[in-house]
């Protein structure tokens, strides 16, 4: 049995995840997991459709790409993933999907704004939404370049990945993460729920405001803080 059978596992049912929440088809969009004591990820492979996804072709691979176990291609987006863990060490899985609201947002090339309570309940600014990438750097590393271009991007905008776990790129789609896959995958699902919400509102009435601000820290400050009381304790 492989020592990271543990980690591969968990990384095929967070995967596995993408599908059930409908957040992609076929074989688009893919979840990771880094392990930082072993200094190692693990990967979806590319192009495997999830209906053939097996443990045994989730990849392993150091945090300079190198493959440590498994014989399939790692996912195409495998260096923005890296790119990310290392920029951020407080993020521990990261979930990309082509979840439909959410890229048609991206195409757009709109961030998305606080129009109601659900989004208030996860964030109290607008979901980002990056500029698309110049044809010098789509050019070059291109994957490497999508995480750059991410990080930049909350560097100018002096956001706190910790606080603003999902980012819309450009002409291209969401990017989510999390402290483990659950969040990471959850994250998804709420960008993709919010994103539907927003262009539903947009489209009945394209003049609406966004909410009272005291609105979106009621409800984003009673689930999130010191002061929080929604949930159990």
């Amino acid at each position: 049995m492989s020592v990271y059978s543990d980690l591969k596992n968990r990384c095929l049912k967070s995967n596995m995840e993408i599908k059930l929440n409908r957040l992609a088809i076929y074989t688009f969009g893919n979840v990771s997991i880094i392990d930082r004591k072993r200094k190692v990820i693990a990967i979806k492979p590319s192009g495997i459709p999830y209906d053939s996804l097996t443990e045994d072709k989730i990849v392993i691979l150091d945090l300079l790409g190198n493959i440590i176990e498994g014989d399939k291609r790692p996912s195409s987006d495998t260096k923005t993933h890296l790119y990310l863990y290392n920029a951020w060490k407080n993020i521990n899985s990261i979930c990309h999907t082509h979840s439909t609201y959410a890229v048609g947002w991206s195409q757009s090339l709109y961030s998305i704004p606080v129009l109601g309570t659900t989004h208030a309940d996860h964030l109290t600014r607008e979901i980002p939404c990056t500029q698309p990438m110049e044809d010098s750097l789509i050019k070059g590393d291109y994957e490497v370049n999508t995480g750059v271009q991410i990080v930049n991007y909350f560097l100018e905008k002096n956001l706190d990945p910790s606080e603003v776990q999902m980012c819309l790129v450009g002409s291209h789609g969401p990017f989510t993460w999390g402290l483990d896959e659950q969040e990471s995958i959850y994250n998804s699902v709420v960008l993709e729920e919010i994103s539907k919400m927003a262009y539903i509102t947009k489209s009945i009435n394209p003049k609406v405001d966004n909410i009272k601000q005291t609105l979106v820290d009621k409800h984003y400050f009673r689930k999130h803080g010191k002061e929080s009381y929604y949930g159990q304790s």
